[in-house]
């Protein structure tokens, strides 16, 4: 459906005709252009835009199917960028991701949202309270808008990262050593870090073209040059947080390893107890089990001190293994 149809001349914004043809004619007419954003729009509706503002056909097929990784393409008239927005759910300690396509021509932005991470709302009425950067032109929604949804990705990592500190301190609890669950919070949580890596690792690229940095120094179609320093800007934000992404796995993985190895410490420990104590027992079950096959002629079988004898000597017995073992550290 359609969420804003508006069109901006000078960072002022005015009500649009209810025809998209109308409404991009008088915005270009004007020096301005307009802004639609969608949300998760049927191809029925769609229909309407594509006829309208001369979409690719497979920039559309995408915006309407979603579940696109991070991208950017470049067709005859226009520009076709892909965001993934991810919202953080610190009650489930889950992280899921939404979709951001923006479509940008000569006169024109249209946004569609699929799912619930989205920062569009909030990029819009930010902009409409700074007119001298809405003024810059569709240029400057595009930059906005991925300067939000990276700037989340910051907020997230953080929170990720909070969480793993909690997670590493179970784990190396002197007390606890991590419970029975433990294992499968890491697991759990090492699946939320490659959920939020799918979102911002393919992003880097896209940013870099935008930035005109690295190996993709050209210029954009339907881009301001003059932008690009605000699109640097962003791609090291993103630099920053796929760092931490990267890091955030390679402790995850060791944390892992490191409980791993505690829990087979653990099981060896109570190994050497319970062979410990299998030995302490077996001891004077030996001893009873001698003097229980009832033959006639046997050591001291007939001696008056027999018994008391045979039982100070399981417990003497018993008492030195026990000594034996827990010097070393068996016990």
């Amino acid at each position: 459906m359609i969420v804003d149809c508006a069109i901006y001349r000078d960072g002022r914004r005015t009500e649009g005709p209810g025809d998209f043809s109308e409404a991009l004619d008088e915005a270009r007419a004007a020096g301005g252009f307009v802004w639609v954003g969608l949300y998760e729009p049927t191809e029925r509706e769609f229909d309407h835009v594509t006829e309208e503002f001369g979409l690719h056909p497979l920039a559309v097929e995408d915006a309407l199917k979603a579940h696109q990784r991070p991208k950017l393409e470049v067709y005859d008239d226009s520009l076709f960028l892909v965001l993934k927005p991810v919202v953080y759910e610190p009650e489930g300690d889950t992280v899921s991701a939404g979709e951001v396509m923006v479509f940008l021509g000569d006169g024109f932005v249209v946004t569609v949202r699929h799912g619930e991470g989205s920062p569009l709302g909030a990029v819009r009425k930010r902009l409409e309270h700074e007119p001298e950067l809405l003024g810059k032109g569709p240029t400057s929604v595009l930059y906005a808008i991925a300067d939000a949804v990276v700037d989340h990705y910051l907020d997230v990592s953080t929170e990720l990262q909070t969480d793993l500190e909690e997670l590493e301190t179970e784990v190396f609890s002197p007390t606890s050593g991590g419970s029975r669950y433990t294992a499968s919070r890491i697991y759990s949580f090492k699946r939320q870090i490659l959920e939020f890596r799918r979102a911002t690792v393919p992003l880097a690229m896209p940013l870099s073209k935008l930035a005109g940095t690295g190996p993709f120094g050209v210029s954009v179609p339907f881009v301001d040059d003059k932008a690009r320093p605000f699109f640097r800007d962003v791609s090291d934000h993103l630099t920053r947080v796929n760092e931490s992404v990267e890091g955030l796995d390679r402790l995850v993985s060791d944390i892992l390893s490191a409980h791993l190895a505690q829990m087979s410490v653990r099981q060896n420990d109570d190994m050497r107890k319970i062979s410990a104590w299998a030995a302490m027992a077996a001891v004077p079950t030996m001893i009873a089990g001698i003097y229980g096959m009832n033959f006639d002629h046997m050591p001291e079988l007939h001696w008056v001190w027999s018994y008391p004898v045979v039982i100070a000597l399981m417990v003497s017995l018993v008492l030195l293994l026990y000594r034996l073992f827990k010097r070393r550290g068996w016990m």
